[in-house]
């Protein structure tokens, strides 16, 4: 749960959500997914040519990036967009922008209901305007969890980019730690402006901004304020530091090895607003009454078709 987390944020950077899944039928392959740009194409109907559009990795839980996976795209052209996409390792990896190797070169951005995918070596890429795969009712949250029956974003599309990968470039240990991360110019200097994990992060920080906190500082610096606010939903005070500690770093943990959703990834069908009821109602409430959508794609690029 991310959506609209951030209102007065321009929406070509506004994540809406991040998905990881191992990719289905075949396990040496991973299913990277970031969504931006919540009720696209009302707000903005373009991603950004001078944002950067970044998944980070890490592989051996410092809860620094060790690869990257870098997405930049083109100034539009007669309506049209290229992405290119990056793979950075090392240090690289905790930069921004093109850095590392070229893995996919000026793949074409849809606008329309096409799929136009590009394939290069052992990677395949898709970035354009989609279905919203994300499910709640976040009026029912709103309203003390009375449920409304209605799931806001079955009409909603995003602006999606999906990346196909081996999990031998996701680093050598499979049990790894993922997130998105969306950097744009503020006041002319690139700036990181968007940053998501686990889903459902942003229920528990209100009041809290860790967009721009690197994930390898922010227990050091968020923890006591989460602690607060597990104590204040009635956890006992080692509950709340236990809870604290696995929702921060704002990373979502990972096991390539494994088919298994959230919390080992997430793939689309995930029930994260469940999940956030249970935790918020410490079990009392375990579901807000919706499920996936219908429209998902069975292969690439997975998300369904813009309404």
């Amino acid at each position: 749960m991310h959506h609209n987390d951030t209102p007065d944020l321009d929406p070509r950077t506004d994540i809406t959500d991040l998905y990881v899944f191992q990719k289905p039928g075949d396990p040496t392959k991973s299913i990277l997914i970031l969504d931006v740009n919540p009720e696209a194409p009302t707000r903005a109907d373009r991603f950004d040519p001078e944002a950067r559009y970044e998944f980070k990795i890490d592989t051996n839980g410092d809860a620094q990036a060790e690869v990257a996976f870098h997405v930049l795209f083109a100034a539009a052209d007669d309506g049209g967009q290229t992405a290119t996409v990056y793979r950075a390792t090392g240090a690289l990896a905790q930069e921004a922008g093109p850095v590392g190797e070229v893995v996919i070169h000026q793949a074409l951005v849809s606008f329309g209901r096409g799929t136009p995918i590009s394939t290069e070596g052992p990677y395949r890429f898709y970035a354009g305007l989609r279905s919203d795969p994300f499910f709640a009712d976040p009026i029912g949250f709103q309203n003390n969890m009375q449920w409304t029956g209605h799931d806001f974003f079955s009409d909603k599309n995003v602006l999606g980019i999906v990346l196909e990968a081996p999990n031998s470039t996701l680093g050598p240990n499979s049990q790894i730690g993922v997130w998105a991360r969306t950097m744009a110019l503020v006041r002319g200097a690139l700036t990181p402006v968007n940053q998501v994990g686990r889903p459902g992060n942003n229920v528990f920080r209100q009041g809290v901004d860790t967009n721009a906190t690197p994930p390898a500082k922010q227990r050091e610096i968020f923890l006591p304020q989460y602690v607060a606010m597990f104590q204040a939903l009635g956890y006992s005070e080692a509950e709340a530091v236990t809870l604290a500690r696995e929702w921060l770093p704002d990373i979502l943990p990972y096991d390539y090895t494994r088919q298994a959703g959230y919390p080992n990834g997430r793939k689309l069908t995930d029930d994260v607003a469940d999940n956030v009821a249970d935790l918020m109602t410490r079990g009392k409430v375990t579901t807000d009454l919706l499920g996936p959508h219908t429209d998902y794609l069975a292969d690439f690029p997975y998300l369904g078709p813009p309404h």
